[in-house]
Parts: C-alpha cells; structure tokens; sequence
C-alpha cells in the first residue's frame, strides 16, 4: 500500500507554479523542441509525445497536473493487457444460458394471471462485467473471512438468480416465483438484491439507486476500520460495487468520492455500467457521460479506467497514425452511439466513417455485418479482466471502470438501444427465437411456440457447470452469500448501569448526557468497550462527546500529523490510526452509511461491532430516513441516538433545527425500535435490554433509535420496584396522585414528564385533581403491540381474544386521560383507541420557532399550566368539574399570553 504521504497529498497531482527558472536555456531547448514536433510532424504527433512524456513523468514519480478527461478509447492499451487465464468458450457457453435464464424468468413472470413484471435490459448490458467477475475476481467466505464484498445493481438481480439456478443454488421452481415471495412461499424470490426477505442469499440492498454507491464506500472504509482496530483482517477483502451510469445523477452516488480518494480505499472498485441510458431515454444525449464521470472521478482522486471499445477496434485503432477516428469517437455524443446500437451496419458507414475518405479508407474491406458488430468493450471477456486486474492491482487510490455497453445487448432489434426498454418485461415469439439462435442454444421452435419459453440448462455434469463450481471453489465459495458466524457477545452485567441509575441528585443534566456517561462505562468493559463504534456528523461537542477524544480519538487513516490547537486541554483534539470515534464531518448521508456497514459487521465479517450514531434528531430520519430504511433491509443493529429532540427544547435554533416529528417518521421503519426516555433509570434499562435483544444468544434484526434531550432537568433515582417491564414495553406509572379526590391520568413522554409532575402537583393544590403520571417510554411500541394482537384476533375469532398491553395497563386507572409530549399530536394519538376512556393529547403541530422553551411552550399550549387546563377540560366534559373552571383556570395561568410563561431554563449543552 502507498504511504500515507503519497495518498495524501496537498496538491492534488499538480505542482507549485511560481517556480523560478533556474535554467532558462535548457527549458528553451524543450520548448523549441514541441515546436519541433508541431511543425515537422503535426499536433498529433506532438500531442501524443506530450501524452507519453506525461506518462514516463508518472512513472517516475514526478509530479504532474492531472488530466481531467482523456480520448474516448480504452485506458489500458491492447499491448498491456494481461493474459487471460479462462476459457473463453466455455465462459462464453455459460454467459449466454445465464442471459437466457434471467430473460425467460422475467418474461414468464408476466404471465397470464401473474403481471408481477421485472427488468431484462439492465443485466443483458452487464452481465459479462458479471460473469468475469464471478468466474475470476469474487472472492467467497469458504475460507472464513468476509470474502468480497459485492454491491449487485439492483435492476440486475435476474442474471444472479439466473446463474444461481445453474450452480444448483435455485431451482425452476425458485425462478418460476420470481416476485412471488408470499403466494409461491417458500419458493419465492425478491425483486431486488434485499437481505431482509433473502437473509442466506444477498447482502446489501441496492435499489435504491445512489444507496449503492455511498454503502460501498463506507463498506471499503469499514473495513479498514476494523483491520486497523484488530478487530477483523480485513486485508483480503475487496469491495465491488456495480452502478449504472444513470444512477450517477443521484448525489448520494458521488457526493462522498472525496473520502475514498482521501483514505486512499484501494480496497474498492467501482464499476459503471455505461449502457448511455436511464430509465426513460440517453442519460447525456448531447454529451458523453463517460467522459463527464472521468473528469468527476479523477477530480475527486480516483484512479480511473475507460473501458470504451472491444477488441474488433483494435486494428483500426492501429491504423489510426493521424487522430482521425479517435477523434470521430471524442466527438461523437451519446444520443448518436445509441441510434447507432439500433441501426445497420450500412448505416453506421455511412454515418460514422462515411463523411472523412480516411474514415472510409478504414473500413472498405469490412462487410457491413462487420461494422455492424465493432462492439463496446464492456461485452469484451479479456477487454474486462484486464481492467479489472488492473484495478485490483492498483495501490493508493480507489478505482472505478468505466465500461461501455448496450442497454438490452442480445435481447434483439425490439430490445437493444431502445428508449423504452427498460420497461419492455416480455418477448415474443420471435423475439425469443432471435435471441435463442444469438446465444446458440439447442431449444426448438416447438418449445417455444407451445406455451411458457423453457429454462436452459446444459446438465450438472457438463462441462461449463463443472467449470462454474471450478472457479467458485477456487475463490472460496458462492457470491452472493449472507453467512452469520458471529458469536453472541457478553454482555455486562446490572453494576454497569448502577450509576445512572442513581439519577443526577442535585446536578441538572441532559438525557443526551445521562446516555453519554452510561455509555462511558459500557466502553469501560474489557470485553464490550472495544466493540463500540462512534459515530457524529461533526457533532461530538455538541453533543458534550468531546470527553471521547483523549481516550477512544477519532479514527484517521493516517493519524494526526499536525499539532493540535487545544493540544494543551484535557479534551484535546486526537486522531489516530486506531481511533474508535468515526468524524465523518457534516454528512449525515455518510455517517448513516458508516452506521450501516458497523451495523451488519456480525454477518459481513462475523464479528459483531455496536455502532452508536448520534446526530441533530431533525437530521436523521427526516434526512436520511431511505438509508434507515436500507439498514433494516441490511439487517443491521446498533443504536441511533436523536439528540437535541423535540420541538421546543432546542431553543433558539428555529424551524429546520426543531423536531416534532422524528418518532413519527421512526414509527414508520419495521426494524426500529424506537423509545422517547425522560430519565437516566429508563435509558439503563432500554440500552440494556437493546444490548440483549441484539447482541445476546438469541440476537434479532433491529435497531434502536433513541430521542433524547439537551434541555438540563434532575433525573431522580430509580424508583423502588420500578417497573422495568413496563419500561421497555412502553409505559410505566411513574409517580401516584397523593392528594385531591377528582381521578385523572396525565402520560407523557421525553421532556414533558417534568411539565406532568408539575401540573400533577397544581391539580392537586388548586383543583382538588388526583392525577396519576405516567411516562410513556415509547408510543411506537404501544402501538405496534397493540396493532399486533388486532392482527392476532381478526384471523383467530375462535380463540380467547387478546387485550393489547397498553389496555391492560391503564385498565385500572380511572379516567380521563391526556397525554403530552414534545412532538406533534399524532406521535401519542398512535394508541388513542386502545386507551380504556375518553382521550386528549396535547402536542407540538406546525413548524418551530426561535424562542424560549417557556414561550415556545406556551405558544404550542404543552406546558404545566397547558396540561392542567387540558385535564379540568376533559373533566369537564365529564361532569367532574363546572365548566366554569375553565375560563377560570385560562385567565388564571395567562394561557393566551406567551410573554407570561416563565421562560424556563436558558441554553443547555447536549
């Protein structure tokens, strides 16, 4: 690997221009030299001695400006390519029965009665970038180690159903239930690549384009991370991630190339399939898109390889002395090559070689056939193993491999090139039989006319299957394969949680710090310490984690080689090459990759890493809620933590920064766990029994996300008999109404189980109300329980219906109930109809503002004052109380007057 200075550079392949001359006669003779060259031998000749000088300075190690963008021709020239050690026949054989397979599964997918459609075009431009891959580069996990990592595009997903079902790995039936997953159960087969529904088969959900490639990176990153930290070795793993030229357009896709560049990730290569389309129509019509993605990528650092023309160009480029078909191919646009992937070979000699006689010279003694099939270089077997040995060879930067292809490649005139294709599920007829006799396959006519077109496979004991299980073996196993080796962790026991658990006695904290010390001394334990994973988008101080960086610093490739500005303070500042603490600056959408590859460790490598992601709550879900969304599909786990929660508690910070909403969106992801705690004995007893649900000896597909405060409240101590139970199931009584004779519930979530207890003791003193407070740890689980055992009765009318948990609970208590929180009001309205009596919730609804939490409060009308009306309201109605109490109790407590609510406590870090 590259040392750290030469993948780090300060000036980017450049050099300082205001360099003196010290030898002004010797650099004459070099310019007078090109001119030489210009006038004796023309530009081009000068051009291409310019090139080869730029080369040998490279290969000397001399610094030179980088060129953004190169001629539209291959990168690795035919003299340099490796030797190909397959068989290219046999290789092919096999190519076209997995083209085959993935065409006919989709098209028998719309069926009469079925209609559940698929994608054909995507992978019959790819799938020699595939085949190469799988029978050469994918490493499996035979061996016991992570193997490769493959990021499949998703569109592509039949050719790997396809060349699974010849390794043995599917059956007809499995292809027959392609995206019939329930009604074909237990045949059936996901759409796309999603671990979730396949857990033994894929690996990293890809289809949501832009996804790909940002989880590559952080893949590649990851695992550098561990190997750095000994936690895994890593050093074998190489991470592939297949992307479409399209899918570039999504910022996710490039938005975070600079950091695979900057950490010099040789581990990862990139490979885009330029089939010129997108979903609709040419992804640049008017331009060159793999001209456009060389100049991104080699901006941002990467090494870069064109894989533009396959090897029937290679001897017209030989003739080519003066530039002129190069440069027919720099300016051709996109939108022209695509009508030329649909039209004659007569056609393209007209239009492409015909306007220039050395053009036409090129070419006269080719038939039109042989125009027809000059090829692109992403179809070209020994074209793609080179560039891919070459990007497994490179050190220093990360790679990506421009390929060219054709969108529908094989399928036939009705497919190939077409605009449409990419939603074209079915062939004809005709079409198939065009397509059988392309791929050379022994299927009759017969077949084909006779109803659903047949699979193809040439039998386990032919010579191509042997060669797939051959070169599978070689490698170390199938690709793709998700194996879980990891053992379950030993978790700490009760005495790590006693101090939290102890409350903060006179000390005011925030719940983000009450986490943030119990945390602390999770990262205390010999055995779990190790395994934690921070992770902030430029946050930590914020989020008062700067006590972190003495002890665990923060992870940097190449350490810290500057002195620190606070070096001299406790909490100074500390990069290392073993840092524990991901900084991944302000990159929501990069911290959320990084909690996903730390997240799913247990399977990726087999061993479990516990990722702790901390962020602004506003900037989580509401930001990044499709990569949430892409964890559970990863089956990933770890903790997420929505600091600075709530709508008014954030003070000062306005609209986009205040979160009323992010429970909501949370409710909304089946694998999330989600809990609004709003004292230090309630987070002990949740991160501990997420630890166990996750980490334990019967570990499970979920993730925890956490609201919690920066608002400095007293949390008390753990109440006796607490009920733990009732905690992680989502409600709890926290404290009895003592006095006052008129029953009421109060249950609150977070932060406003203070305002409760304060309205508890004002109903009581003024109103002669009895009310019992209730803090409800988590609306989210109430709900799913109680939707849950809905389920349960509607199917099972028979049995001894179910009651819901949060029924049972407040079953005792006599109502009415109201319920308060910092969020909007349909964060607690979610178990409004399982409540056992008349139900009011108050809430923050509309946008946030700048103010002071009282102002804000009173404002939203969920303070203590707020509540107390709400409850005297719900009596009212009730008949408990005169309705005249509450004109009464409004001009009392100035509940119209926002400059009236005391402001309550200013400021509060983390």
């Amino acid at each position: 690997m590259a040392s750290g200075s030469d993948r780090n550079p300060i000036i980017i392949g450049g050099l300082p221009s205001q360099v003196p001359d010290f030898d002004p006669e010797e650099t004459q003779e070099w310019l007078d030299s090109l001119d030489a060259a210009v006038d004796e031998r023309g530009r081009e000749r000068a051009r291409y001695l310019m090139l080869r000088l730029i080369e040998r300075a490279r290969e000397k190690r001399v610094a030179v400006p980088e060129m953004r963008s190169t001629d539209y021709v291959n990168t690795i020239a035919t003299k340099d390519e490796p030797f190909f050690p397959g068989n290219e026949e046999i290789e092919r054989k096999i190519l076209n029965a997995t083209r085959w397979n993935a065409a006919v599964m989709v098209s028998r997918a719309q069926r009469p009665g079925i209609g559940v459609g698929g994608h054909i075009a995507t992978f019959a431009s790819s799938a020699s970038l595939y085949d190469v891959g799988f029978n050469h580069f994918f490493r499996g996990k035979d061996e016991g180690d992570g193997g490769d990592q493959v990021f499949f595009q998703g569109h592509a997903s039949p050719g790997i159903y396809a060349r699974a079902y010849l390794l043995d790995r599917l059956s007809e039936q499995n292809l027959d239930a392609f995206r019939q997953e329930k009604s074909k159960a237990p045949y059936g087969l996901s759409s796309y690549p999603h671990p979730r529904l396949m857990p033994d088969f894929w690996e990293f959900p890809t289809v949501s384009m832009g996804l790909g490639p940002i989880g590559a990176i952080y893949q590649a990153r990851m695992n550098r991370y561990m190997h750095a930290r000994g936690i895994a070795d890593t050093s074998k793993s190489h991470v592939w991630a297949f992307l479409g030229d399209g899918e570039m357009d999504e910022p996710e896709s490039l938005g975070q190339l600079t950091i695979a560049a900057r950490e010099g990730l040789d581990n990862l290569t990139f490979v885009v399939n330029c089939n010129l389309q997108r979903l609709d129509g040419p992804v640049r019509g008017n331009g060159k898109v793999i001209q456009e993605l060389e100049s991104v990528f080699r901006g941002a650092g990467w090494n870069v390889i064109k894989l533009v023309w396959d090897r029937s160009w290679d001897p017209l480029l030989a003739q080519d002395r003066d530039g002129v078909l190069v440069n027919r191919m720099n300016t051709t646009p996109d939108g022209q090559y695509q009508t030329y992937a649909t039209e004659s070979g007569a056609y393209i000699r007209e239009h492409f070689f015909g306007d220039d006689h050395r053009l036409r010279a090129m070419v006269e003694n080719m038939t039109d056939d042989q125009i027809l099939h000059l090829g692109r270089g992403g179809h070209d077997h020994k074209k793609i193993f080179a560039a891919f040995s070459a990007a497994k060879a490179h050190k220093g930067q990360p790679t990506v491999i421009l390929a060219k292809t054709v969108k529908g490649w094989t399928l036939g005139p009705n497919f190939e090139g077409r605009n449409a294709t990419h939603q074209m599920k079915k062939l004809t007829v005709d079409d198939l039989k065009g397509f059988r006799d392309r791929l050379h396959l022994p299927i009759s006519d017969k077949e084909l006319e006779s109803g659903a077109p047949p699979y193809f496979h040439p039998g386990r004991n032919s010579e191509e299957i042997q060669y797939m299980h051959d070169r599978r073996k070689g490698l170390g196993g199938y690709v793709p394969t998700r194996v879980v080796r990891a053992k379950p962790l030993a978790l700490p026991d009760d005495k790590t949680y006693a101090t939290v658990k102890k409350g903060s006695g006179h000390q005011s904290i925030a719940t983000t710090m009450a986490f943030v010390r119990l945390l602390k001394d999770l990262m205390r334990d010999k055995e779990l310490g190790k395994r934690f994973v921070l992770i902030a988008p430029d946050e930590y101080r914020t989020f008062g984690m700067d006590s972190f960086f003495p002890s665990a610093k923060i992870y940097n490739p190449l350490g810290q080689q500057y002195e620190s500005v606070d070096r001299d303070l406790l909490l100074a500042y500390k990069e290392s090459p073993t840092g524990q603490m991901l900084h991944d600056g302000i990159s929501e959408a990069g911290c959320t990759a990084s909690l996903i590859a730390a997240g799913s460790a247990y399977a990726t490598h087999g061993e479990p890493l516990i990722p702790v992601y901390v962020f602004y709550s506003m900037f989580g879900f509401q930001r990044t809620g499709d990569q949430f969304w892409q964890m559970s599909d990863q089956l990933a786990r770890g903790f997420v933590l929505g600091a600075t929660a709530g709508r008014t508690t954030l003070t000062g910070e306005g609209l986009q920064h205040a979160d009323g909403h992010s429970q909501l969106l949370a409710s909304t992801n089946p694998g999330c766990v989600a809990y609004d705690p709003a004292y230090g004995f309630e987070i002990a007893h949740i991160v501990q029994d997420g630890l166990r649900r996750m980490y334990g000896p019967e570990a499970e597909d979920v993730f925890y996300y956490l609201t919690v405060y920066n608002e400095p409240i007293q949390h008390p101590a753990e109440p006796e008999n607490v009920d733990v139970e009732g905690i992680l199931k989502g409600i709890h009584r926290y404290s009895e109404g003592t006095s006052g004779s008129i029953p009421a519930q109060i249950i609150a979530s977070g932060v406003a189980v203070p305002w409760a207890i304060e309205a508890q003791k004002i109903l009581a003193e003024e109103w002669n109300v009895k009310a019992d407070v209730w803090s409800a740890t988590s609306w989210n689980e109430l709900r799913r329980e109680a939707v849950d055992v809905e389920r349960h009765n509607l199917l099972h009318p028979e049995e001894e219906q179910r009651v819901p948990y949060v029924t049972r609970k407040l079953s005792g208590a006599q109502g009415p109930f109201v319920a308060v929180s910092d969020w909007m009001r349909a964060v607690p309205d979610q178990i409004a109809r399982w409540v056992p009596g008349t139900y009011q919730s108050l809430g923050a609804d509309g946008f946030g503002f700048a103010d002071t939490r009282g102002a804000a409060r009173r404002f939203f009308h969920i303070d203590a004052q707020s509540i107390v009306v709400g409850v005297l309201t719900e009596l009212a109605k009730e008949g408990k109380v005169d309705r005249s109490a509450l004109k009464q109790a409004i001009d009392r407590y100035q509940l119209l007057d926002v400059t009236a609510a005391d402001p309550g406590a200013a400021g509060g870090d983390a």
